[in-house]
């Protein structure tokens, strides 16, 4: 409602007033459509945890609900994707029918990211006998495709699960790559192309700099990292979300502005190169390739 009501600056043009507003009435409409589908279902992603009997099993002592936002979010993370959230994430990045039409929606947004970067590399066509290095592969939907390109790849997840069900689907298909359990941080070596995709959203703003610094120096020639953007609607759309948890503990969320991550990139030495951006009802990722100057 303020954003159809809030005056433009004088320096802002006509034409450009009227594009602001037609898009803001879209988004308004498909705003009103998620909330519609939430209502409808019990279950969405990156909801924020519960602030509710949650303990933690990595720490020396036991976490009360009081001390609940001091967890350590890489721990949150990985007793999360090692339990539920595995359960509930190998389900989405496979061919389950065991889903509801929001996770469907999420399977389908990415998807499309994963067919974007593939694309690109498709493109280049010289990624036989380069090395990859895939952060957060979860359970190897890049992986494993960059890894029958030709591709030597290295992947690693924070959970044991989900590293050793990637492992399990690239045996499966016939596909040599190695795959380990290892926090991002925790990565090394040198590799000619570095990805990251839909880890940023566990990282927060204060660390995500930090942590594309490091992807960085693992790199000899280019990053491709994805993240959930930080504008007006998707911080609105994720507020309305927390209003539908399910009955799931999941991880915190966390948006990011564009320009941070830009700055990150370029303080490293990388320029962008290649960019695009993925939206369905419930996916987001803005996904960047990044080349070394």
């Amino acid at each position: 409602h303020l954003l159809h009501h809030q005056p433009f600056p004088s320096s802002v043009s006509l034409s450009r007033q009227q594009e602001i507003s037609t898009n803001n009435q879209s988004e308004t409409m498909k705003l009103q459509s998620v909330i519609l589908s939430l209502s409808a279902t019990s279950v969405v992603a990156f909801a924020p945890l519960p602030a509710t009997t949650f303990t933690s099993t990595s720490t020396a002592t036991t976490t009360t609900t009081s001390s609940l936002f001091a967890i350590d979010d890489k721990t949150e993370v990985r007793e999360y994707f090692n339990t539920q959230g595995f359960e509930r994430w190998n389900k989405i990045y496979s061919e389950s029918d065991e889903v509801n039409s929001v996770q469907l929606d999420i399977r389908t947004g990415h998807d499309q990211t994963i067919e974007k970067i593939l694309n690109w590399i498709k493109d280049d066509g010289d990624i036989a006998g380069k090395s990859v290095c895939d952060c957060g592969c979860g359970v190897g939907s890049l992986a494993i495709p960059l890894a029958q390109m030709g591709a030597k790849v290295s992947a690693s997840d924070i959970s044991d699960s989900m590293a050793n069900e990637a492992a399990r689907r690239a045996n499966e298909v016939g596909v040599e790559a190695e795959f380990y359990t290892s926090d991002l941080e925790s990565v090394s070596g040198k590799y000619d192309t570095v990805t990251c995709v839909d880890v940023a959203i566990h990282y927060p703003t204060e660390k995500m700099s930090e942590m594309i610094g490091h992807l960085c120096s693992l790199s000899e020639d280019r990053v491709m990292i994805s993240f959930a953007p930080k504008t007006w609607y998707y911080v609105l759309l994720k507020k309305v979300g927390e209003l539908f948890p399910g009955p799931s503990k999941t991880t915190r969320a966390y948006l990011h502005e564009e320009e941070i991550v830009r700055e990150a990139l370029s303080k490293a030495g990388f320029k962008v190169a290649r960019e695009e951006m993925t939206a369905t009802n419930f996916y987001f990722s803005r996904l960047l390739e990044a080349k070394k100057a």
